[in-house]
């Protein structure tokens, strides 16, 4: 059984449950299969060798997750072709997909865990009580260590854009 580290974070003040370990800097990141659509899924060793930013929001639907996302596209742009950079959401494929086009996001690959969570519980963001992903942040170096993790403790709050952007020009 999945641990569960119950008020390990917020929702509007109320807390949260999430499942999985909390990963820290200089641990080995974890494996993940998510959806790139309903039958295509992705890995992370399809993008080895590549620094990876990964994004993780409740639903891109929402106001935070929105500007989260439309953050990271613009900055993916300075970042050059050794970073990629994943939005995870537990949003469908194809309403990832709409929002992308109704949003001009065109540098951000968008990921879905709605189809069996290995990604949140791996991670230690997937929210027991509403079967989302709570907002982090991963930087992934070029051999899959993790080398900046950003948990937010309130899911209605921002992460550290420039934080995390500066731990991936670090690796770059």
């Amino acid at each position: 059984m999945a641990q569960e580290r119950t008020g390990a974070a917020t929702f509007k003040g109320n807390p949260l449950t999430l499942i999985g370990p909390e990963l820290k800097v200089g641990d080995q990141a974890p494996d993940f299969k998510l959806q790139k659509d309903l039958l295509e899924t992705a890995t992370l060793q399809d993008f080895a060798g590549k620094v990876k930013l990964i994004s993780v929001v409740p639903s891109l639907d929402t106001g935070v997750c929105d500007a989260q996302t439309r953050r990271f596209n613009q900055e993916a742009d300075s970042l050059g072709d050794q970073v990629v950079v994943l939005t995870v959401s537990v949003d469908l494929p194809f309403a990832q997909a709409r929002w992308c086009g109704a949003a001009g996001i065109d540098r951000v690959l968008t990921l879905s865990d709605y189809k069996d969570h290995s990604f949140g519980e791996a991670y230690g963001v997937f929210i027991k009580e509403f079967h989302l992903d709570h907002r982090a942040i991963f930087v992934i170096d070029q051999n899959d260590k993790i080398a900046y993790v950003e948990y937010l403790s309130e899911m209605a709050e921002h992460p550290d854009y420039d934080q995390a952007i500066a731990a991936v020009k670090k690796l770059v």
